[in-house]
């Protein structure tokens, strides 16, 4: 019988579009267009414009785009090194739920886009190309338990490049021997510390993490074309990726529903610019704060119970930096009480430094529910405490954006038209309309960022992206 990597590449070598449903077909859309919007947003900070410049130095002359707005054309190995890095720049980037420490948009998409226009591919030879790096990367994660991040490493840089390996070779019609190969290339190339939470600095790698697991994609599957050979049992062996990066895992998991359930469905759409541990935290404050209309000055002080992690590794009261900042449950908190913590133009070096803020963030506390202590749960309860030693306390277990409550379309558009905004409006319109057609597109050398309509970053607002937000904003409270 053959061993769980050959299982999964067997089953990738075979998928096809024409046997895909719709709703995992149009979550692929979603996850794509969510991912080129991230990036388009994320393209004008400092550690991005490094990284695209590192690229443009050593991947000139390709015809794979930068989602940055006017982004280059670059070789398809430093353009999803480029758009990997960028899709994470900002803390808007998709991923799954329950939380398998993949993230789907960066790491599967962006390197499967880059070979997809380097080959001159359509767009349902590209979606059957993500669905089949998603159906087995997710499965990857899931059997990990989570178990790479209780050991240090940054999940998405360890699973990344199974996906990006996986998405190219069903780009380049890989047969099972040579797909077994690209995995087990792959799991030689995963990588990524989590030591910037631990030391709160350097957080920079936390972006290069994606770039680095788009990038190996491309490069395993390339070796893999060539006849170059991996392990066998890269995931299951006694060295393995499971045993070496995680220790305790599930080995069932890697192949639990394969073809029959689909773990795309499970890909969540971030509402807010931060990490994922805050965003039933935040959603409750944005609750309270509409049912109780308290003043920012009556608050005394904040107390989340949620999970070990939001109660550990995101329990930042000071973040040294903006980019902690958005991993700080503390800071994401305060800022949600002053500024709209839907726009990620509110994380800037002003809000950052406002001292009301950060005098906020000093006086939450976070603790981890008895309940919440094993297994993976996002709920979160919070208790806000007033100057006069009243307690307003919100429960919540998920967002708009998960798979439970999905996105619809016009908040779908929304948000993409948020993050573009900087960019002329009609282009980025269109742009969105095609992305959601992709299964009738014949090619994909249209699909990139036009340049941004005025030569500066987004700056920060408190209006929704446009009255379609304000409204449909109106109708989820109503429901709620």
């Amino acid at each position: 019988m053959a061993h769980e990597t050959q299982q999964l590449a067997g089953y990738a070598a075979k998928v096809r579009y024409q046997d895909l449903p719709g709703p995992v077909i149009q979550r692929t859309k979603d996850c794509i267009a969510d991912t080129v919007a991230a990036i388009a947003f994320g393209a004008h900070l400092p550690w991005s414009r490094i990284i695209v410049d590192y690229a443009k130095r050593r991947g000139a002359g390709g015809k794979s785009h930068v989602f940055a707005p006017g982004g280059p054309r670059l070789q398809a190995p430093m353009a999803a090194f480029a758009n990997g890095a960028l899709a994470h720049a900002f803390e808007m980037d998709n991923l799954t739920w329950p939380n398998t420490g993949v993230h789907p948009g960066a790491t599967l998409c962006m390197p499967a886009i880059a070979v997809a226009q380097e080959r001159g591919l359509g767009g349902r030879e590209l979606l059957a190309a993500v669905v089949a790096g998603g159906e087995t990367m997710i499965r990857i994660g899931r059997a990990t338990k989570h178990n790479n991040e209780t050991r240090g490493y940054h999940a998405p840089g360890t699973t990344g490049p199974f996906g990006g390996a996986i998405a190219v070779g069903r780009l380049l019609k890989f047969d099972a021997a040579t797909m077994t190969n690209a995995i087990g290339i792959a799991g030689s190339l995963s990588c990524g510390l989590l030591e910037f939470a631990k030391s709160g600095t350097g957080a920079m790698v936390k972006r290069l993490h994606m770039g680095r697991a788009a990038e190996s994609g491309v490069l395993a599957a390339s070796l893999a074309a060539e006849g170059f050979t991996g392990p066998k049992t890269v995931l299951e062996g006694p060295f393995g990726f499971l045993k070496v990066f995680c220790g305790d895992y599930d080995l069932d998991a890697l192949t639990r529903g394969l073809g029959s359930e689909h773990a795309m469905l499970r890909i969540m759409l971030k509402r807010f610019p931060m990490h994922i541990t805050s965003h039933t935290s935040v959603q409750a404050v944005e609750d309270l704060k509409r049912q109780h209309n308290y003043s920012n000055a009556d608050i005394a002080s904040i107390h989340v119970t949620g999970n070990q992690k939001m109660a550990t590794v995101n329990n930042i009261p000071a973040p040294a930096d903006l980019m902690m900042a958005q991993y700080s449950l503390p800071f994401n908190l305060a800022l949600a009480h002053y500024q709209n913590a839907r726009d990620p133009a509110s994380f800037n070096a002003k809000t950052f430094a406002d001292p009301a803020i950060r005098s906020l963030a000093s006086r939450v506390t976070v603790s981890a529910a008895d309940d919440a202590k094993h297994g993976h749960t996002i709920a979160a309860t919070v208790a806000v405490t007033l100057n006069n030693g009243t307690t307003l306390t919100r429960h919540v277990d998920s967002f708009k954006g998960t798979p439970e409550m999905p996105l619809s379309r016009d908040e779908m558009r929304d948000k993409f038209l948020l993050l573009t905004r900087h960019c002329d409006s009609k282009a980025m319109e269109r742009l969105f309309d095609r992305l959601q057609n992709l299964e009738n597109e014949k090619s994909l050398d249209w699909m990139k960022v036009p340049a941004a309509a005025k030569a500066k970053s987004p700056k920060a607002t408190s209006k929704p992206a446009s009255k379609r937000a304000k409204k449909n904003d109106k109708k989820n409270d109503k429901k709620k």
